[in-house]
């Protein structure tokens, strides 16, 4: 029982050099974790012993960080709880998808906190990264934590909520570049993780009233940008069944000083694709149907098949078609939640040979999640019917008319869902299709 002769915080001890633990090491926890072992102690826990040893090893496969930045990093690595034990700040960094009846999947973060519960000490700090809707942090993990260590919530360990901005490769917003929004369950825990991620961004920080009001934040970031994308994406539909160019049109449009400016496209990835999802449960369970935001989930979610279709409208039955990109955006190897796979299955299911090239995808992650087999080549694959550029990786940037001579059968398409080759003179007779 909390002694009602004090706050519930005062045995809370300001931390000035906390031993920090990051739990998981993907995208977002890999990057922070380097980062804060500049200024403080950090351990990087993942579940996964591969990780940890190619991590060992140097070797990245996201991509975030470099092997120079690994090799000169302080950072400890572990894939053993049992190093974790003593920290004085958890960060978790774990995913958060959904599951395929689109409904939020906290297995990750559950099974984080059994992990942190087992190696938590009183007057610890346990930070989530994590996108969730609002309420998890307190309402889900809060008590997940204390069944876990036997310890009380708001008395013997704390919580904090810090959503994580990271960008897969973006090198501009990096995680020292951005605002870090920090929300904590009491003052001095704010001023904990003050300390912590003040040393990453040089104090550029907000705080938010509450977690509650931080996680809807991170929420509804994501969820405008992909009710944006919907918009454009859904009369780039409209300007394709009237002759136009999507791309031409936003042009014109955007010289106006306050268009917001948005391209049209398939909408994947860890964040963008699932976010809006958390936000819609979340809403259904205080008993308000969102209308905007599960409209844009399934024009966005519409895409990959509108391509495809558009596509196999203008190639010959059982076509030879090359798909360039995989991942769910131009130079990342990241597969989560590529739509790419939607134009894939739809141009196979229509009878056509799908050949797939992306030169920073896994094979074999390829060909466990999707059972697409990459091509590693692009000068022995033969002739195409059409060419679709799906992702504008930095290597089909630098195709040129002579590659695409090489590639396509006389009268061939080039299908530049990504507006890769705008400014591109084609080779005569071979057509051009672009949103």
């Amino acid at each position: 029982m909390i002694d009602l002769a004090q706050p519930p915080h005062a045995k809370f001890a300001l931390m000035d050099r906390p031993r920090i633990s990051i739990i998981g090491l993907g995208y977002v926890g890999l990057p922070l974790a380097v980062s804060l072992a500049r200024s403080f102690p950090v351990t990087g826990y993942d579940i996964s012993e591969a990780r940890v040893a190619e991590l060992r090893r140097g070797i990245d496969r996201t991509r975030e960080v470099s092997r120079e930045a690994l090799a000169a990093t302080s950072l400890k690595l572990s894939s053993d709880d049992i190093e974790i034990a003593g920290s004085d700040v958890f960060i978790v960094t774990v995913p958060t998808p959904v599951d395929d009846e689109r409904q939020p999947d906290l297995a990750a973060v559950r099974g984080a906190c059994a992990t942190v519960g087992k190696r938590l000490g009183k007057g610890a700090v346990v930070v989530f990264e994590s996108t969730v809707y609002p309420g998890v942090t307190e309402d889900v993990c809060g008590p997940a934590l204390a069944a876990a260590s036997g310890l009380a919530c708001g008395r013997d360990f704390f919580l904090g909520y810090s959503p994580e901005r990271i960008n897969p490769g973006d090198r501009e917003h990096t995680v020292e570049r951005i605002t870090k929004v920090i929300a904590g369950q009491t003052p001095a825990v704010v001023e904990t993780l003050r300390t912590v991620y003040g040393a990453l961004t040089n104090g550029n920080l907000f705080v938010a009233k509450n977690i509650k009001t931080a996680e809807a934040a991170k929420v509804i970031e994501n969820a405008q940008r992909d009710i944006n994308i919907a918009f454009v994406n859904e009369v780039a539909m409209i300007f394709q069944k009237l002759g136009l160019s999507a791309h031409e049109v936003l042009d014109a449009a955007g010289t106006k000083w306050n268009f917001l400016r948005f391209t049209p496209g398939l909408v994947g990835g860890h964040c963008i694709g699932v976010d809006p999802f958390y936000l819609a449960y979340r809403a259904m369970t205080v008993g308000h149907e969102p209308q905007v935001i599960l409209a844009g989930r399934r024009i966005n979610d519409a895409m990959g098949a509108f391509v495809a279709g558009r596509i196999d409208k203008q190639i010959p039955r059982r076509s030879r078609v090359l798909v360039l990109g995989l991942t769910f955006k131009e130079n990342v190897p990241d597969l989560r939640n590529s739509k790419v796979v939607d134009i894939i299955e739809t141009l196979r299911k229509a009878g056509h040979e799908v050949i797939v090239h992306d030169p920073l995808a896994d094979a074999e992650e390829a060909l466990e999640h999707y059972g697409i087999r990459l091509s590693s080549r692009l000068d022995d694959v033969g002739r195409f019917d059409a060419v679709v550029g799906a992702v504008g990786h930095k290597a089909y940037t630098e195709l040129t008319g002579s590659d695409f001579e090489a590639l396509l059968k006389p009268g061939g398409l080039v299908a530049d869902v990504k507006a890769i080759w705008r400014g591109l003179t084609l080779p005569a007779g071979v057509r051009r299709w672009e949103l």
